[in-house]
């Protein structure tokens, strides 16, 4: 495996409206994720079943300094600033890959 570098982040959304305002949030972040970050691998966010009010997000990196290039994007740091206002709780798990299977990238 290479030097991958990931995370999951659970979010605790305040209600319907708050969810709704953090999904319209997160699609004009990944706007500016899939144009100027080639470094992020994978960058879904997820509804679990019967959990309207939770996003779970899986973010695969090719390195920590892809995670940081990320972090420090205009598109990133506004995300950051602004989801507060929708949540009312945020769990984040950092992961190292052990081993696994990856996608080929072309």
């Amino acid at each position: 495996m290479n030097d991958g570098f990931g995370l999951v982040v659970r979010f605790s959304l305040r209600d319907q409206e708050a969810a709704t305002a953090f999904d319209e949030l997160c699609a004009r972040t990944l706007v500016g994720i899939k144009a100027h970050e080639p470094g992020t691998l994978t960058y879904v966010s997820h509804v679990p079943d019967g959990d309207p009010l939770v996003r779970v997000f899986y973010e695969l990196y090719a390195d920590r300094a892809a995670f940081d290039v990320h972090e420090a994007q205009p598109h990133t740091r506004r995300f950051l600033a602004e989801r507060e206002r929708h949540l009312t709780g945020v769990e984040v798990t950092f992961l190292d890959v052990v081993d696994g299977k990856v996608a080929v990238q072309p």
